[in-house]
């Protein structure tokens, strides 16, 4: 069966901190195991590589292991650290990129990994949605930064979009894991 499972649980403080204080971030990182993938949602920024390859070594894997980098959205703090995976197929909103090759985006990577679009953030927002033993898990990236939100994203690009896709999600996934916190159950 798929696995899901978080590696780093993200955070931001971008949308209470008072003016003046310095804004701080880093996105939820979560690795997929599904038939022959290992995919990696959102590598993100962290303050060393070093970390990743020290957390990825305690899954029993290296960067090389990685078979596939998924970006939920095109906002760095979600994709900086993706050149650490040479090797690997990086899936973003675009197709899925090879070497020099792209792939159209396929709706189903397997049986259990689904991408869907998901605009609202910003115009290129995906979900990948994991069939677990637990239920469907689905990655959203900054379609919530955390279980409480924010409701009101100030850096959405279409609020409208932004509800929209919620919905959606909402009605396919049994837990959310979000941009920047824990996973939480859908409600």
């Amino acid at each position: 069966m798929t696995e899901v499972k978080i590696l780093f649980e993200g955070y931001t403080n971008a949308d209470c901190r008072d003016l003046g204080e310095e804004e701080t971030s880093r996105c939820t990182s979560t690795i997929i195991k599904s038939d022959d993938m290992i995919i990696l949602s959102d590598p993100g920024i962290l303050k060393s590589q070093q970390l990743m390859i020290d957390t990825l070594a305690k899954e029993n894997l290296t960067v090389d292991d990685i078979t596939h980098v998924f970006i939920t959205h095109s906002h760095m703090d979600h994709y900086r650290n993706i050149g650490m995976f040479p090797t690997a197929k990086a899936i973003d909103y675009w197709g899925i990129w090879h070497e020099d090759k792209i792939d159209d985006l396929p709706e189903k990577i397997n049986n259990d990994v689904t991408i869907v679009k998901t605009p609202g953030h910003s115009y290129d927002g995906l979900t990948m949605l994991v069939k677990t033993e637990d239920g469907t898990v689905a990655i959203v990236g900054d379609l919530w930064w955390s279980e409480k939100g924010p409701t009101n994203d100030p850096y959405a690009s279409n609020p409208t979009e932004l509800k929209t896709s919620r919905s959606k999600i909402l009605e396919m996934a049994d837990f959310i894991i979000p941009g920047h916190g824990k996973m939480f159950k859908a409600k």
